[in-house]
């Protein structure tokens, strides 16, 4: 018998004697978060814990948002730049680089070829600083997220942004396919030492636009 058999065999021995219920609600009475804040200080705390995990945070409204992103374009300087299907036209009305669609039909040689990358959100978690995608029109694949190496993502303040992260599952479909974002992407060896950019952008910039 193999360790898996007897793992499952203990389980079904404890549970021989409880009657399947599989219509009972799942009990939520768990801290749903730390404190109470104001709409402001949870996007403050957004902002800190962004900057904490080493992501460059900007505010804006949407009159200016082009521009800014124009801007931050402009520093990095890409010939190209990805952008999902249903990202708001408006978004990039300012910007000069080509910009590349994400398509099923591109592989990853090519997107790898694209410098930079604009997405909006589904939701950004304040408490732990981090944005979620889902593959929503104006965030697309997943790997359009992954593999250019400068990733601007646009939150809308405050209707994206949660206190916590059992906030934000109660707004997500867990059967889409969610990407946990906590600043760049970085790992460390078996000394510590951080390395940046192995599998996602070296470089994440946020905006939070009201």
């Amino acid at each position: 018998m193999s360790s898996r058999e007897r793992i499952l065999g203990r389980v079904r021995r404890a549970l021989a004697d409880v009657p399947p219920d599989e219509d009972a609600p799942v009990e939520r009475d768990y801290l749903r978060e730390h404190g109470e804040r104001t709409v402001e200080e949870t996007v403050d705390l957004l902002a800190e814990n962004l900057a904490d995990y080493r992501a460059v945070v900007h505010r804006t409204d949407s009159e200016e948002l082009p521009y800014l992103i124009m801007r931050l374009l402009a520093q990095r300087g890409p010939q190209y730049v990805l952008v999902p299907p249903g990202l708001p036209p408006e978004w990039m009305s300012a910007a000069d680089p080509t910009r590349v669609h994400d398509r099923a039909v591109s592989t990853a040689r090519e997107l790898d070829q694209v410098e930079s990358v604009v997405t909006g959100c589904a939701v950004a978690v304040a408490e732990t600083g981090t944005i979620v995608l889902d593959g929503s029109p104006d965030q697309g694949t997943r790997r359009i997220s992954l593999i250019p190496d400068h990733h601007i993502c646009v939150v809308r303040v405050p209707d994206q942004v949660v206190a916590s992260v059992p906030l934000a599952l109660e707004r997500l479909d867990p059967a889409r396919p969610l990407t946990w974002i906590s600043g760049p992407s970085a790992t460390s060896d078996i000394e510590l030492d951080r390395v940046e950019g192995v599998h996602g952008p070296r470089t994440l910039e946020v905006v939070l636009v009201r």
